[in-house]
């Protein structure tokens, strides 16, 4: 308890008692370096007075381990390049350096003294994360740091922040009056670490009062958090909807147009994976500043490959199989162990990495409990763009007429002068060239592997035959609605039993209804 009132007051006299910042100096970055753990200590608290720049990049080395001593000489080391904390120019590194040895009670100290450097940055970002660090790790001695930031803070979030840390601080006091306005003081925190820090105050806490006001204050935050959970498991889901949309689309196009039992869909899916782990590569050997770039490249490559494999595979195969669905089936499932091995001959069997593009990377924050990943928001965005794109090719252009005569009556579009069998290419092409986009989407939120389109096969089936076969509404809805139920039934009844519960749902649903939730309209649709 003495070594901590001990820091405390160092870290008060420093924050408090020194107005004037200095530039650091040899002799003070040699303190921090060397010597006995108590004096090294009070050299940091003295940093944290001081506040400048070339402080808290010096304190940072430290925490990193690349400061190196050498008789009286203090120099940061990073890739073999020598450099002085204090002037920040080059130097050379003597053959007699010797790394500065750091114990864990020096490394906390590091840290609080980084943490309070931080919060009195200029950036309002680099305070806020400061503060959540401190409510994070919470600690006595840092009352005084933390009340001198509070009374200088002038925004309003990080003024919460560094008030809940105050009082994460004190819920350890010794002092029961203390607890009890810190526990009052936390009921008001919305982030998910004031309920492990709560709750192991909860454990050791005997004061009835204190207890009290504990479990009302952990009741609160688990109010408050509650709408994150549910709005991440929303989330959730709609992005897993939305991955089953951009499957289930082709499919739609190919099952519906021809009565093809496409189960090669899943490997046009892996083509369009590979095609953009190509680009990928071709950008990074060829065009390294462009990077970025290439998945605006990856996506008219992904499409048009799968799209003329589809078209080979329509023009050879499946052209004699029309009115035979259990032969397409058979057919398909050979194909689609061709291309598979072809894969694994060209790439190996193993998992191949697609890398994000920089503006892919990172997460939105919502709320304190709620990041949505940038790479997730963009596919939900990605397939909104390619149904809109997919709704306006049928229904606006001369193509999609034909298609939709084709699939509404074949003989009559054939008695039109339709050219049926080119319809049934450019269609299958079509339906190909989306799983390749679907594809280039998977690659950017899992490994890319010659068994990716295994993983997708049935719930793209399952999604196209609830919705309606040919139906692109139904598709929709019924893609986002196996999205949503199965995230949302997750939560409550784990993975493995949420699937067992949408696979029974389909199967009644399908007994009730077998048309899906859209029937086909047209004179040749069957009752």
């Amino acid at each position: 308890m003495k070594r901590w009132i001990v820091k405390g007051a160092l870290i008060a006299s420093a924050v408090w008692g020194l107005s004037a910042a200095q530039a650091l100096t040899m002799d003070e970055a040699r303190a921090m370096a060397t010597g006995e753990s108590d004096a090294r200590v009070e050299a940091l608290a003295q940093a944290v007075a001081q506040g400048d720049d070339k402080t808290a990049a010096y304190l940072q080395a430290l925490a990193d381990d690349v400061v190196k001593i050498a008789k009286d000489q203090v120099l940061v080391v990073r890739d073999g390049q020598g450099t002085d904390p204090v002037t920040g120019q080059s130097v050379t590194v003597p053959a007699d350096a010797e790394d500065v040895m750091l114990n864990n009670r020096l490394r906390g100290e590091i840290d609080t003294a980084l943490a309070a450097l931080k919060l009195f940055s200029a950036d309002v970002k680099v305070r806020r994360l400061a503060a959540l660090s401190l409510l994070k790790e919470p600690d006595a001695s840092r009352k005084p740091l933390l009340e001198k930031a509070l009374a200088a803070e002038k925004d309003a979030t990080v003024q919460s922040l560094v008030r809940q840390a105050r009082a994460a601080a004190l819920l350890n006091s010794d002092a029961p009056n203390d607890r009890l306005l810190a526990a009052r003081e936390l009921a008001d925190s919305k982030q998910p670490e004031t309920l492990l820090l709560l709750n192991q105050r909860l454990a050791d806490e005997q004061e009835p009062s204190v207890k009290k006001q504990i479990q009302t204050s952990l009741a609160a935050v688990q109010e408050s958090l509650r709408w994150g959970e549910r709005l991440g498991a929303l989330f959730t889901g709609a992005s897993l909807g939305s991955i089953l949309l951009l499957v289930a689309l082709g499919l739609a196009i190919t099952y519906g147009l021809m009565g093809v039992i496409n189960m090669a869909h899943g490997e046009l899916m892996m083509i369009g994976a590979y095609a953009t782990y190509v680009v990928q590569a071709l950008f990074r050997d060829y065009l390294p500043a462009a990077f970025d770039a290439y998945l605006a490249v990856a996506i008219p490559v992904a499409f048009i490959t799968s799209a003329l494999v589809g078209a080979v595979m329509e023009r050879t195969v499946l052209k004699h199989l029309y009115g035979r669905p259990l032969e397409t089936l058979l057919a398909t499932w050979g194909i689609s162990l061709v291309l598979m091995q072809g894969v694994r001959s060209l790439f190996g069997a193993q998992n191949v990495g697609v890398e994000n593009p920089s503006w892919m990377s990172g997460s939105l924050q919502l709320l304190p409990n709620l990041q949505l990943p940038w790479n997730r928001v963009l596919i939900i965005v990605f397939a909104a763009a390619v149904l809109v794109g997919m709704a306006l090719l049928i229904g606006k252009t001369r193509l999609g007429l034909f298609v939709r005569g084709v699939t509404q009556n074949r003989p009559m579009a054939s008695c039109m002068g339709v050219n049926t069998a080119r319809i049934d290419t450019y269609a299958f092409a079509l339906g190909s060239g989306i799983a390749g986009l679907a594809g280039c989407a998977l690659s950017q939120v899992g490994n890319v592997g010659p068994d990716l389109g295994q993983s997708y096969i049935v719930d793209s089936f399952m999604v196209v035959v609830l919705g309606g076969v040919g139906q692109l509404a139904g598709t929709v809805y019924a893609a986002l609605g196996l999205g949503l139920v199965n995230k949302l039934l997750e939560g409550w009844t784990g993975a493995v039993l949420a699937k067992i519960c949408v696979l029974v749902f389909i199967i009644i649903f399908i007994q009730k209804r077998p048309q899906g939730i859209f029937a086909m309209k047209g004179r040749s649709a069957e009752a």
